[in-house]
């Protein structure tokens, strides 16, 4: 009888409680990293701003912009000295006749040989669908030779991001 144990006998009541922490201390260690590297005031003008139109200007804002609407995965890239970097890009328009942003990112900086690369793509790639102006994140495949063999058919079959 498994009364909503794991196998280690811990509780899933508990299992989330603690989950629920952990993602909690993350979430606000993180707005403390990213608030103590950027103006807020700059932060607020950077989300402001159309994707769209700074893609189609080819204005340099697109790039903080993007970083701005990151979560958590913000303080890292910044922390570890990673940026990103707009590989190409195109607008598509969405079954709703609305346009939006198809994207190749790749990553710049200590990112480059960092084996925590799958979890970060997945956390920009997932951040910037959160914005109405992208539709898709897809990173260059160039990046995939940064990995030995493991890491590579790691990030390729788990990392739950596409490379073209």
């Amino acid at each position: 009888m498994n009364n909503g144990d794991d196998d280690t006998g811990v509780p899933d009541e508990l299992e989330d409680k603690y989950r629920s922490q952990i993602s909690e201390a993350i979430q606000n260690e993180a707005e403390r990293r990213v608030s103590e590297r950027n103006d807020p005031i700059e932060t607020s003008r950077l989300l402001s701003l159309s994707l769209l139109e700074l893609f189609e200007s080819e204005d340099k804002s697109l790039v903080p912009a993007l970083m701005a609407r990151l979560g958590p995965v913000r303080a890292a890239l910044e922390g570890h000295g990673g940026a990103l970097v707009v590989s190409r890009g195109e607008i598509e328009v969405r079954s709703d006749g609305n346009r939006a942003l198809s994207l190749v990112i790749d990553l710049d900086g200590a990112c480059v040989s960092c084996g925590a690369a799958p979890g970060t793509l997945q956390g920009i790639q997932d951040d910037l669908l959160h914005d109405d102006e992208v539709c898709k994140v897809r990173f260059a495949s160039s990046m995939l030779d940064w990995f030995d063999e493991i890491q590579r058919d790691f990030v390729l079959k788990f990392g739950g991001v596409a490379f073209v």
